[in-house]
């Protein structure tokens, strides 16, 4: 490399790891430069990641904090009703608090994780995956072979997941405005709404990065929050007495309330991506930092629409509460456009956090005309996942399966993974409380996994077989002596990886 080539190379490219060569037994091998010195703030451990981070456009704590409300206020909270009506009113509220916990604790650890591999390798930012990648480079020495496989899974998977509920996002769209119109103009085919929403779609995909997008995720909130207004105005309206609602039901019910919990609160993929471009990212955690608050939020919102709504319609409650609304009033379908539009504008949330995996790893390739490519990218992302709708107007079902198999790997198996082998050599707390703390959610991601994967199952067989409403509205039946055995084999094997540590 000539002098001046040197010369033009900047301070983080000089210091920072280009390859895997740079990595020896988990430490990494710095080129300091003369004058560098947050190179040798790196090295002598006072590096500050977040004073280094530098961001074109940079978002706030109140515009992260509406993006997080965003990307977790979404369907699901529609089919909390129902879920508790397979929980009882006691139990859903208890049960939802537990559950919120676990999946706001994985999400907290992971950006914890991250704030530590930041100071250890120098960088500013990371993705979900730099993140597994870098936590299994750095962490014991069975583990760092693993880095590649890793990131490959956290990229899939991620993507996979959230591309998929852009297609289903459009579905819903399509069939809330349906609902609507067919009252006056009867119904509409529904792969015609879906050519009719492409190019708005696209032009809300243009929306070029995440601060720009804040007041999309306002205006979809404000949607969201009106059309959950409505709904807690019928809800409230000549409720009957608690006694005569279960306050618990049978255990064989609780899985299907604990997959439409665990899955509907999950918002795993959005965490890195809002942390990443936070003005002060590490304002994001702490006791009273954005993700608490957020899900603070999230959790009482979804505990007060489940607990009316099976209070008010009790054994009749729908899996979508909305359908349990009279038809013909004009402010029930409002809730309905409401909600649809709320949708639409979350659309593109999740749509950035497809984009920002695809764009790295084609952006190498379109260095010359980044911005055109960048855009041109963009287009076909979307056309193709509208392009999916149309080809298959039923995904739902099919998206809950990837959703049941994916979070409950990304959102809850892989971020305690990663804080396992990040800490393995700073030590799990007094009496390794850290470790028993992770069986207790490794069995709840083995529970979401088996039992979501089976009600989604169940979904589509009854959707080809012609019996989805039956299926729908039962709950998977499940021996309760299968998760005693379950729960048994995670602590015999936490015994065994205790007794390595120690």
């Amino acid at each position: 490399m000539s002098s001046k080539e040197k010369n033009n190379m900047t301070e983080m490219v000089t210091f920072i790891p280009q390859d895997e060569s740079a990595i020896a037994n988990g430490n990494a091998k710095y080129e300091i430069a003369k004058g560098d010195p947050e190179a040798a703030n790196v090295l002598n451990g006072t590096f500050d990641p977040f004073k280094a981070r530098v961001l074109e456009h940079p978002v706030s704590e109140s515009g992260t904090l509406i993006h997080l409300l965003k990307s977790c206020l979404g369907t699901g909270i529609l089919a909390m009703p129902f879920a508790f009506k397979c929980a009882g009113l006691a139990v859903g509220i208890v049960a939802t608090l537990i559950e919120s916990l676990i999946c706001t604790h994985c999400a907290y650890v992971l950006v914890v994780c991250a704030h530590e591999l930041y100071k250890r390798s120098g960088r500013t930012q990371m993705t979900f995956a730099d993140v597994a990648e870098e936590a299994c480079r750095r962490g014991p020495k069975w583990s760092r072979r693993f880095g590649p496989v890793a990131r490959r899974l956290v990229d899939i998977g991620i993507f996979v997941t959230y591309f998929g509920t852009c297609s289903a996002y459009t579905v819903i769209v399509a069939k809330n405005f349906d609902k609507v119109t067919a009252e006056y103009w009867g119904p509409l085919e529904i792969r015609l709404y879906l050519l009719i929403l492409l190019i708005p779609l696209i032009i809300l995909c243009y929306v070029p990065n995440l601060k720009y997008l804040t007041p999309v995720s306002m205006i979809a909130n404000g949607f969201m929050a009106l059309g959950l207004g409505i709904t807690c105005y019928y809800l409230v309206i000549g409720l009957p007495p608690i006694a005569e609602r279960n306050l618990s039901t049978d255990i064989q019910l609780f899985p299907t309330f604990f997959s439409i919990t665990i899955f509907a609160l999950e918002a795993i993929g959005v965490v890195m991506p809002l942390e990443n471009n936070m003005e002060k990212p590490q304002r994001f955690i702490g006791i009273c930092g954005i993700l608490n608050q957020g899900m603070a939020g999230v959790t009482l919102s979804y505990i007060l629409i489940g607990f009316l709504g099976y209070l008010k319609f009790g054994d009749a409650t729908f899996a979508n509460v909305t359908l349990n609304l009279p038809k013909d009033e004009y402010l029930a379908q409002a809730v309905q456009i409401l909600i649809a539009l709320a949708i639409f504008c979350t659309f593109g949330l999740q749509f950035f956090i497809c984009l920002e995996i695809a764009w790295n790893g084609l952006k190498d390739r379109f260095k010359k005309n980044a911005t055109f490519a960048n855009y041109v990218l963009r287009t076909i992302m979307v056309v193709v996942a509208v392009l999916i709708a149309i080809a298959v107007p039923t995904i739902g079902p099919f998206i809950s399966l990837i959703g049941a198999f994916c979070f409950s790997i990304l959102g809850l198996l892989i971020p305690v993974f990663i804080e396992t082998i990040t800490f393995w050599e700073k030590g799990f707390g007094p009496c390794n409380w850290k470790i028993y703390k992770n069986v207790i959610v490794v069995a709840t991601g083995v529970l979401a996994l088996i039992f979501g994967t089976k009600s989604a199952l169940e979904d589509i067989v009854a959707m080809y077989t012609g019996n989805q409403t039956e299926v729908v509205m039962a709950a998977p039946r499940v021996n309760v002596s299968d998760i005693q055995t379950t729960i048994t084999t995670l602590i015999d094997t936490t015994t065994e990886m205790l007794a390595t540590v120690k």
